[in-house]
């Protein structure tokens, strides 16, 4: 049986041990609790780490990136409006003599969809 759990806002202090070290050049810090009434829920995710001076750690959950979908794809490329009101027209490709013609013939693919769809007043 799934629980879900919503939890808004809850704050908990635990007593415990934290360890600090680096190996190969890669920072590294283990905290061991030493309370046996924590309710705490497992995550994982990317973060921002502060380690002061004085041994307070800050870590803070880095907001998920927010990708705009494409509005016309091809093969290798596709075009997406961006957050900042700009257009993107992004291609990828494997063999480099290819690129010339294979760019020209997807850009103006592209490019014919963006024409009909403006004529039809939905871009």
């Amino acid at each position: 049986m799934n629980k879900k759990r919503t939890r808004k806002e809850q704050t908990q202090m635990m007593n415990g041990m934290m360890t600090f070290g680096m190996v190969d050049g890669i920072h590294l810090l283990d905290f061991v609790n030493c309370d046996d009434w924590a309710d705490v829920e497992p995550w994982t995710g990317n973060a921002k780490v502060q380690a002061m001076r004085d041994g307070n750690v800050y870590i803070t959950e880095l907001p998920k990136k927010h990708r705009g979908k494409p509005l016309f794809r091809d093969d290798n490329c596709s075009l997406s409006l961006g957050r900042d009101g700009k257009w993107y027209f992004v291609g990828h490709f494997d063999d480099i003599t290819l690129l010339p013609k294979e760019l020209t013939r997807q850009a103006q693919a592209i490019a014919r969809k963006v024409n009909d769809r403006q004529k039809g007043g939905n871009l």
